[in-house]
């Protein structure tokens, strides 16, 4: 009896080997069509936006602004200030784990935010007004200044150029020169790096030892939990490619859709298209060079563009583009000021023009850098390039693609040289928004920023702006630093569009998708 029923033990055993495996319930995937590609995974070296992307996929941040654009606590549980905002005490929530399981400490949280510090605007201004940094206990940290920084959460909640994203001390004390090697992450997802095509494919996975907030998803801030087993970013440069694919039900979401795309895609229904975060378009002079280098060129070439005529030249629909903008800042936010703006409300040429003679222009050549490989920075440059023509510059545009741009625009030297005079590019509204994240407001001078912009009442009028604490005395800086900014003219503000994706119709929650950030956890199907 014994040997049969162990017979029948063994043939049962074999036959069971021989059957199909059961099959696996597949991860749930969602597929993006990123806007670039991905080539530098440390959101604190550089300020790509691709790379930003990558940081809110693996890494958290101690504060978060919602969709009100208000900061809230995310990593941190609780926070109190002193009456005259020098002392900062911040507590982390409990249980908090990095991706290889190991606990988020007050150490990785000091480490990680003075080495965003030592890059970031808002960082460096923090610093030369006396912060440190003190750790209490594993999950209690201080900060003291040496005086009132009336931006201190709302730097701890900065969205864009150089996030302050939470590192384990070890990664967060390597020199910030240099890209990070490795990735250990604080936030809902694990990057993949077994799986990472540079130019074709990243890809991310739930990160199962991260502890999601309670509260609902708003803008960057809330709960991160993930209803995604997978996330794939497929890099997809032709943009025919990448709709078809959208079409076809091969891919979930493209994040930026070319504007020629737009209104065919409104009529199809298997598509549905959302707002991809407002932007600014920027002409980018250079002061070190003529003519550029007189105030008076820089406000003569102001009074002659036409936001209108640029941002339709670059093919967005009209709902989605702003007639005129008159704030430096984005227009609709809580900085929107018309400061100075009243002489420039209406394109003049002939204005214009009159301005440029008095300022003594004598016909140098004006060497524009155009891209021919980013669409609607191409029609930007070319718009600038027949604008400064109709004022009478003697015009040189030099075409060539978006990274030859992007080498030679460092450059000090002369055109013929290698140099250049003007340069186009946009940027999105968390690094327009303030005084200190607009990249071409905050530089002070002594700066290494493309354009060498330099003016000692600019810097004069930040300082006291990121001191102040009073919002009305606040406004009032605000306002005086925008009326100086239209003097001087750091550069000049090619006008205010509104990007867009494209989703499948089927997938949920694209609705809460914010300003043009990867907030996929918001996303289901």
């Amino acid at each position: 009896m014994k040997r049969r029923t162990l017979a029948a033990l063994a043939t049962l055993a074999l036959s069971a080997a021989c059957l199909p495996a059961l099959a696996q319930t597949p991860p749930k995937t969602l597929k993006v069509v990123a806007h670039a590609d991905l080539k530098i995974l440390d959101p604190t070296f550089t300020t790509a936006y691709i790379s930003r992307n990558f940081g809110y996929m693996v890494y958290d941040t101690l504060f978060a602004q919602d969709a009100n654009g208000k900061p809230q606590p995310q990593m941190a549980e609780k926070y109190t200030s002193s009456k005259d905002g020098k002392q900062w005490s911040f507590t982390l929530r409990p249980g908090l784990k990095f991706s290889d399981g190991s606990a988020v400490t007050s150490a990785d949280a000091i480490a990680s935010l003075q080495r965003w510090a030592a890059r970031d605007s808002i960082g460096r201004a923090m610093v030369a007004g006396g912060a440190e940094w003190k750790a209490v206990d594993a999950r209690t940290f201080t900060l003291t200044l040496a005086e009132p920084f009336g931006l201190v959460l709302e730097g701890l909640a900065k969205p864009s150029s150089f996030p302050p994203v939470i590192l384990p001390e070890r990664l967060a004390k390597m020199p910030a020169t240099a890209p990070l090697p490795e990735v250990i992450g604080s936030g809902p997802f694990v990057f993949k790096r077994d799986e990472w095509v540079p130019g074709n494919k990243t890809v991310f996975v739930r990160n199962t030892n991260y502890v999601a907030r309670s509260e609902p998803p708003s803008g960057l801030a809330g709960s991160k939990k993930t209803s995604f087993d997978r996330v794939e970013w497929l890099y997809l440069p032709d943009a025919n490619s990448a709709i078809a694919a959208l079409k076809r039900g091969e891919v979930d979401l493209v994040e930026q859709v070319p504007p020629d795309y737009i209104a065919p895609l409104r009529t199809d229904p298997s598509v549905k298209i959302g707002s991809g975060g407002t932007y600014q378009g920027f002409l980018v002079m250079n002061h070190l060079l003529p003519p550029f280098n007189n105030p008076k060129v820089r406000q003569a070439l102001l009074q002659a563009v036409s936001q209108e005529r640029i941002v339709a030249a670059m093919g967005y629909p009209l709902d989605m583009r702003m007639a005129y903008c008159q704030t430096f800042f984005i227009c609709g936010s809580p900085n929107d000021t018309a400061a100075g703006a009243e002489p420039y409300r209406k394109a003049d040429v002939a204005k214009a023009k009159k301005m440029l003679a008095d300022a003594g222009y004598k016909g140098e050549k004006v060497t524009i850098l155009v891209p021919s490989d980013v669409t609607y920075l191409n029609a930007e440059a070319l718009m600038a390039a027949q604008t400064m023509r109709s004022i009478g510059m003697n015009v040189d545009a030099q075409t060539m693609d978006w990274a030859s741009i992007g080498a030679r625009r460092a450059k000090r030297d002369a055109p013929e040289a290698g140099g250049w005079n003007m340069y186009v590019t946009v940027a999105g509204e968390f690094d327009v928004n303030s005084p200190i994240t607009n990249a071409y407001l905050s530089a002070a001078c002594g700066n290494t920023l493309p354009g060498w912009p330099c003016d000692k009442a600019l810097d004069d009028l930040r300082n006291a702006w990121l001191k102040e604490t009073v919002p009305a005395k606040r406004r009032e800086i605000l306002d005086a630093f925008q009326a100086r900014a239209y003097e001087t003219v750091p550069y000049i503000n090619a006008g205010q569009y509104t990007a867009a994706f494209a989703a499948r119709a089927s997938l949920k929650g694209t609705d809460k998708l914010w300003a043009g950030m990867p907030t996929v956890w918001m996303l289901d199907k």
